[in-house]
């Protein structure tokens, strides 16, 4: 068996399999990875099955990294070279409406069930050293956070989902008045008010919630803006990030609430340009 690199040929085969199998996945369809890669072995340079196998592990660490979904059956596997980030690259390119896909969305939206809400990210329960600086590596060479903020229509169905679970939340707790006030301010009034959603605790103190969706993992990076950071300082009792996460398969989230720099290292990215 070849234990020679994997030629960039070979991989474009890997990838476009692996899609293949990432579309029925993420549609529900059945499919057989014994039959992928029984057909797939003929094509590549006398590779074993086994190392098939990892290199569709090392295509889901990619994939994590781009802050994309991967194949659950396939755990990700690090230290994959720069040839098949290229190979990854190259498909999506071939296929943007793979990235301008719409997000799943549950049947009943404005009925649905309150969002599973954890732990945020940090120190105590990151992944190891390498794995982490691999990730972070893929995710700021592709500007993963600028292409999750240009994507208006993954955006959009985060909020709406996010107003559907605030709204659920306050129901559950007894409090129907409350939930019938909670407003979609960005959709209502545009954006600029530095929060997305104006929504209430149980108790009757006002939340205003900036809503940021991947469908990428927990640490996959976003942007926030300027006026956003400033409404967060200024209103820092009533101001939260929602984090939403893996929103095309079963979304989670988590809450993060200023000052934000106790929580993530803020970057900036662009500076404004005046004449002297």
């Amino acid at each position: 068996m070849s234990k020679a690199p994997w030629t960039d040929e070979e991989n474009d085969l890997i990838v476009a399999d692996y899609f293949a199998m990432l579309a029925d996945d993420l549609a529900g369809r059945p499919y057989n990875k014994a039959e992928h890669r029984r057909a797939l072995l003929p094509l590549l340079n006398g590779r074993s099955e086994g190392s098939v196998e990892f290199k569709h592990q090392n295509i889901s660490a990619v994939l994590k990294g781009l802050g994309e979904d991967w194949i659950p059956g396939y755990k990700p596997a690090f230290n994959f070279q720069t040839s098949l980030i290229d190979a990854v690259a190259r498909w999506l390119a071939l296929n943007p409406a793979w990235l301008g896909r719409l997000p799943k969305t549950a049947d009943g939206l404005h009925e649905a069930a309150p969002l599973w809400v954890g732990p945020a990210p940090t120190l105590s329960n990151q992944p190891p050293p390498q794995e982490l600086e691999q990730m972070l590596h893929v995710a700021a060479k592709f500007d993963v956070a600028g292409r999750d903020e240009r994507n208006r229509a993954l955006g959009r169905a985060g909020e709406e989902r996010v107003l559907a679970h605030e709204r659920a939340t306050l129901k559950a707790a007894g409090r129907d008045e409350l939930a019938g006030k909670v407003r979609w301010v960005s959709e209502e009034d545009g954006d600029g008010a530095g929060y997305d959603i104006a929504s209430f605790a149980p108790d009757g103190q006002s939340r205003l919630i900036e809503v940021k969706t991947t469908n990428g993992w927990e640490r996959t990076p976003f942007y926030i803006g300027r006026n956003e950071l400033a409404v967060a300082e200024e209103r820092r009792k009533e101001w939260c990030l929602f984090r939403l996460y893996r929103f095309s398969r079963e979304p989670k989230a988590f809450e993060l609430r200023p000052p934000l720099d106790a929580h993530v290292s803020l970057t900036p990215t662009t500076f404004q340009a005046g004449f002297h």
